[in-house]
């Protein structure tokens, strides 16, 4: 079997390509995804999974399946991406807070021998309950959220933030696995 290799350096990723048991190295994408598009749209996430894909499969010499994704918190059709500090956080949590909102993942997986390329999105929603201001404080000061679209990692969540989950669990954390493995199947 071709070598597998994980387009990304996020350890949410690394842990869920893990969970499914898969053998992989890390290569960092040399793509700079930073953006100041507020807007949402499908064929936008899927630009930046193609382009994290290519730029790995364009340093890969040998036989190799490369894995690559992004993943993007869309409240009311804007993008809110990862926070530069305290404050941003804070008003991307209250911007959620008793809300519902989309978390979009755009998954490519290129084939460094055909050179094929495929790429799927999922979609997931989450609705906030009403938390308290002390709450957001306390969450940011204790998980400090730069790293994470929308401010926040689903698993590291008190309880009682999440009043409900539609859609893949795997997904708002980073990686939808089961979407990973149809892929997988199709283009292996």
């Amino acid at each position: 079997m071709k070598k597998l290799i994980l387009a990304s350096t996020s350890p949410r990723r690394k842990e869920l390509l893990k969970n499914l048991g898969l053998t992989f190295e890390i290569e960092k994408p040399l793509y700079d995804e930073k953006s100041d598009k507020k807007e949402f749209t499908y064929d936008y996430i899927k630009t930046i999974a193609k382009n994290k894909c290519q730029s790995v499969l364009n340093i890969i010499k040998e036989s190799a399946i490369v894995i690559s994704a992004d993943t993007l918190v869309i409240c009311n059709n804007e993008i809110m991406g990862k926070p530069k500090n305290y404050d941003e956080a804070y008003k991307m949590l209250n911007t959620l807070n008793n809300k519902t909102h989309k978390v979009v993942t755009a998954i490519c997986i290129g084939d460094t021998d055909t050179k094929e390329k495929i790429i799927n999105t999922e979609t997931s929603e989450v609705t906030f309950n009403k938390i308290t201001d002390e709450e957001i404080k306390d969450y940011i000061n204790k998980f400090k959220p730069y790293d994470k679209a929308g401010s926040y990692g689903i698993q590291e969540l008190p309880e009682g933030f999440i009043k409900e989950i539609k859609g893949e669990y795997d997904n708002i954390v980073g990686l939808p696995t089961k979407m990973l493995i149809k892929m997988m199947k199709e283009i292996v």
